[in-house]
C-alpha cells in the first residue's frame, strides 16, 4: 500500500473506532440512565397508589385504573399471599421494567414498556451516527489532502516503476528532494538496460515459442505449484481446449486416472514416460517430467492413427487369410485325391472342376484386392467421359443373364430421360454395376425383380440398383460399405463373395467426387444409390 494510502487508511480507522467506542458508550450511558429513572418513577408511583387506596375496598378498581391511565402503565396490587385482588386492564408488550413496594399488608406492582426507552436510545444513535459520519467524511477529506500533497513525488516515482515492468514508457517525477532525484536518475538508467535485454528476450522466445507451437506433439509446462504457463496448439487440441480457453492446474488436467498417476509421480521426482491412456476417444502416449525448480514438463503424441492403421493391418491379414483358407483347403484336398485313389471319369471330372472354381475364386479376391488397393492409394484416377447408362447396363447384365434366368430373375430398367447418361470413367462404372448387380442377384429370391434406376438431382447424377430380396437389418446397413463385412457370412462364401465389392464401389464413386449410400427394409430389399456429380 502507498505512503497515501496507509495514511487515509490509519486515519480513517483511528476516527472509526473512536467514533464507535463514542456511540457504543453513550448508547449504554444513555440507556442506564433512562432505566434508572424509569425505575424510580415506577417506585413512586407504587407509593403513590398505595397511599391513594381508600379503606373501601369496592373503590380501588377505580383508583387503580385512573392512575393506570393517567400513567400508561400497569398497575396490580395483591395481597400478602400473593393474590391479585384489583389490577388495571393496561396491556403490555414482552420487554417491561417492573417495580413493587410493600404497604399496609399489601404489595403494589407497576410495569412499564421499555419501547419508551429504545425509542429515545434509537434517536440518539441515529444522531451520533448521522454526526460521527460527518466527522469521518472530514476526517477522510483531510488525510487524503495531506497524503497527496506528502506522497505525491513517492506515488509518482513507484507509478515510473510499475510503467518499467510492464513494458510502458515510464515518467519520472521532479521534485526538490534529492534522495528522491537520485532514485529516478537510477531507476531512468536501469530502464534503459530493461529495455534493451528485453528486446532480445522477445526475439528469442517468439522464436521458442513458433517452433513448440508448430510440433505435431502436443507440450506444456507447468511451474512447481501445478500453473500450465506454456501450452502449444498441439496440446490444446489433444486436451479439447479451445486456443482462448482457460486450462486448469496441471494435477487437474487430465481427467483420465493413468495420466492423474502420472502427473503425481512426475511431481514427486520420478519421470513418468510413454503411459497409453484413452481421452475423448483417442489414444494418446503421455510422457511426465519433473524440471526441478522450473516445475513439470509434458508431451502428448497422437497414437489414434497408428493404433487405426495397426487395427486394420491385423484385420486385413485375419480376413485375407480367412478368405483364401477355405479355397486353399478346398483344392489342397481334392488334388491329394485326386493323386491319391482310382476314380471313375465323373469323378475326376467333378474334383478337377471344384480345383478350377477355388481357383478361380481365389482369382477374384487378388483382383478385387487390387482394385481396392489401387484406389484406396490414389495411384487410379478415374479417366471421366460421357457415358449412356441404358448402354453400360445391358453390357454388365449380359454377363449375369445366365444366372438371372436359371433363378427367373427379372430385371427391370427406370431411366429418366434428363439422367440417359453420367459423366465417368468406363472402366469404373463397368466394375460399380457388376459389383451391385452381382450382390443384388446374390440377395433375391427365386422369381424376383432388380430395377436399375437413375435420376437427377441437386446438380448430380443418381444410378440405383434396387432388389426386392430379404432386406438388410438396421444394426447392419451402416457397416456393409466395410471390407469384408458380410450380413450373412456363409450365404456370401457358398455364393462366391469376397466381401470386398461394395468397399470397391465406394472407392470408386467418391474418386469421381461422388458418394454412395444404402437403404434397406427388411422382407422388402435393398436399394445401393451412387450419386455422381454433372
Amino acid at each position: 500500500m502507498s505512503f497515501a494510502g496507509r495514511l487515509i487508511v490509519g486515519t480513517f480507522t483511528i476516527v472509526l473506532l473512536a467514533l464507535l467506542v463514542l456511540i457504543i458508550g453513550s448508547e449504554r450511558t444513555l440507556r442506564t440512565s433512562l432505566e434508572r429513572d424509569l425505575s424510580i418513577a415506577l417506585e413512586r408511583e407504587a407509593r403513590l397508589v398505595g397511599s391513594m387506596l381508600p379503606r373501601d375496598t369496592t373503590r380501588w378498581q377505580g383508583v387503580v385504573d385512573r392512575v393506570a391511565l393517567d400513567y400508561g402503565h400497569r398497575i396490580v396490587v395483591r395481597d400478602t399471599a400473593g393474590r391479585v385482588l384489583v389490577a388495571s386492564d393496561s396491556l403490555l408488550g414482552n420487554r417491561v421494567m417492573r417495580a413493587e413496594i410493600a404497604t399496609s399488608g399489601l404489595t403494589v406492582i407497576t410495569a412499564a414498556p421499555m419501547e419508551s426507552i429504545d425509542h429515545e436510545v434509537g434517536q440518539a444513535r441515529r444522531s451520533m451516527i448521522l454526526a460521527s459520519l460527518t466527522a469521518l467524511l472530514v476526517a477522510l477529506g483531510v488525510a487524503m489532502l495531506a497524503g497527496r500533497s506528502i506522497a505525491r513525488p513517492l506515488v509518482e516515482l513507484s507509478g515510473a516503476a510499475r510503467a518499467i515492468a510492464s513494458g510502458a514508457q515510464p515518467r519520472f517525477p521532479r521534485s526538490n528532494i534529492a534522495e528522491i532525484d537520485s532514485l529516478a536518475g537510477a531507476l531512468r538508467q536501469m530502464h534503459g538496460d530493461l529495455s534493451d535485454r528485453f528486446t532480445e528476450l522477445q526475439r528469442e522466445r517468439a522464436a521458442s515459442a513458433a517452433m513448440v507451437d508448430t510440433m505435431v506433439d502436443g507440450i506444456l509446462a507447468a511451474d512447481p505449484r501445478g500453473k500450465v504457463v506454456l501450452i502449444n496448439s498441439a496440446a490444446r487440441r489433444l486436451l479439447g481446449y479451445g486456443s482462448d480457453e482457460p486450462i486448469p492446474p496441471l494435477q487437474a488436467l487430465f481427467r483420465v486416472k493413468e495420466a492423474q498417476e502420472a502427473v503425481v509421480t512426475a511431481v514427486g521426482g520420478k519421470a513418468v514416460r510413454d503411459q497409453e491412456i484413452s481421452l475423448d476417444g483417442r489414444i494418446l502416449s503421455v510422457s511426465v517430467v519433473p524440471a526441478g525448480s522450473a516445475g513439470t514438463v509434458a508431451v502428448l503424441r497422437d497414437l489414434s492413427d497408428v493404433r487405426r492403421l495397426e487395427a486394420v493391418r491385423r484385420d486385413f491379414v485375419a480376413n485375407v487369410s480367412h478368405e483364401l483358407k477355405t479355397p486353399l483347403t478346398s483344392i489342397s484336398g481334392y488334388a491329394e485325391t485326386l493323386l491319391s485313389d482310382d476314380l471313375g471319369g465323373d469323378d475326376r471330372e467333378r474334383f478337377a472342376r471344384t480345383i478350377l472354381d477355388n481357383a478361380h475364386r481365389m482369382q477374384t479376391l487378388v483382383d478385387d484386392l487390387l482394385d481396392l488397393s489401387r484406389v484406396e492409394s490414389g495411384r487410379w484416377s478415374p479417366n471421366v467421359v460421357n457415358l449412356d447408362i441404358a448402354a453400360e447396363l445391358t453390357a454388365a447384365w449380359s454377363g449375369f443373364s445366365d444366372r438371372a434366368a436359371a433363378r427367373s430373375v427379372r430385371l427391370q430398367r427406370d431411366i429418366a430421360p434428363d439422367a440417359a447418361s453420367l459423366r465417368a470413367d468406363p472402366v469404373a462404372i463397368r466394375h460399380i454395376l457388376d459389383n451391385l448387380l452381382d450382390n443384388a442377384l446374390r440377395y433375391v429370391d427365386t422369381g424376383g425383380t432388380i430395377t436399375v434406376a437413375s435420376r437427377r438431382t441437386d446438380g448430380s447424377v443418381e444410378l440405383s440398383v434396387t432388389d426386392n430380396g430379404a432386406g438388410i437389418p438396421a444394426d447392419h446397413l451402416p457397416r456393409i460399405f466395410e471390407r469384408f463385412y458380410r450380413v450373412d457370412p456363409s450365404r456370401s462364401r457358398e455364393d462366391g463373395g469376397t466381401g470386398l465389392g461394395l468397399s470397391i464401389v465406394r472407392h470408386m464413386v467418391e474418386s469421381h467426387g461422388g458418394q454412395v449410400s444404402a437403404s434397406s427394409q427388411l422382407r422388402q430389399g435393398t436399394t445401393i444409390t451412387c450419386r455422381f456429380p454433372e
